[in-house]
């Protein structure tokens, strides 16, 4: 607030969220609103009228994929969603395509990849801090994690992605050294559809964060082979702008 150096009213607003996500989500969105939604970047926000609505439209999306997030007046939500799904490059999805959609991009789920307990150093989320407030410091944690950043001794795990064989391991799966030491858990992990093979995330010793690490998953009671791998397993398609 002091920042801002303004006035701040809070209100409590009832929409609808919608997500159209892909590659054609630029086109189909223009058809509806106006060409200006293709000229929006990455995580770029403003208001548009869809179809006569006025909608709040963010381009972002927890896919990796280009697209959009619209909010909406929540008696008008049905409307659009109809709208959108009358066009022909547009199909619903479910929960299981997101969760494999936003793995393969290495977007962690709050809950299973990142909980109250994990660091920034821990959850490769350094990032999110810029330099400002790291030397100003002050912020919740603050005192953790700029000692850790200070001395990377104090993180002793690390998360990683991994790819695997068989059926994919799964949230709470152990894994162990092919000597069969446990030195990590996996926190996701699905079918990656993209790769034709298991992908996930998961925590362990910093001795093991090294991509092309062979390790075992523990998966029904059978030890199967997983290596440590860079993320995003897949590109994202983002679009940054011209």
């Amino acid at each position: 607030m002091e920042a801002f150096g303004g006035d701040v009213k809070f209100e409590k607003v009832d929409c609808g969220l919608l997500a159209l996500q892909g590659p054609s989500a630029a086109k189909v969105l223009a058809k509806l609103s106006d060409e200006s939604v293709t000229k929006m970047a990455f995580m770029s926000a403003k208001p548009v009228t869809v179809m006569g609505v006025p909608c709040f439209v963010t381009r972002s999306g927890y896919t990796g994929e280009d697209g959009y997030e619209l909010g909406i007046p929540l008696e008008e939500t049905e409307k659009i969603a109809k709208a959108l799904l009358d066009q022909p490059e547009v199909e619903i999805i479910g929960l299981g395509a997101r969760d494999s959609l936003r793995l393969e991009a290495g977007l962690c789920l709050y809950g299973n990849d990142l909980d109250d307990t994990t660091t920034p150093s821990e959850g490769n989320l350094l990032w999110t801090i810029p330099k400002r407030r790291r030397a100003e410091g002050g912020f919740v944690g603050a005192e953790r994690i700029l000692g850790e950043i200070a001395d990377k001794k104090l993180v002793k795990r690390k998360r990683v992605g991994f790819v695997g064989t068989g059926p994919p391991p799964r949230g709470g799966d152990k894994l162990f050294t092919p000597e069969g030491d446990e030195v990590g858990v996996v926190t996701s992990g699905v079918y990656g559809p993209s790769l034709k093979k298991p992908v996930g995330m998961a925590y362990v010793k910093k001795k093991f964060m090294k991509a092309g690490t062979k390790l075992q998953a523990e998966v029904r009671g059978k030890r199967r082979d997983v290596t440590i791998t860079k993320m995003p397993f897949i590109e994202p398609g983002y679009y940054r702008g011209e």
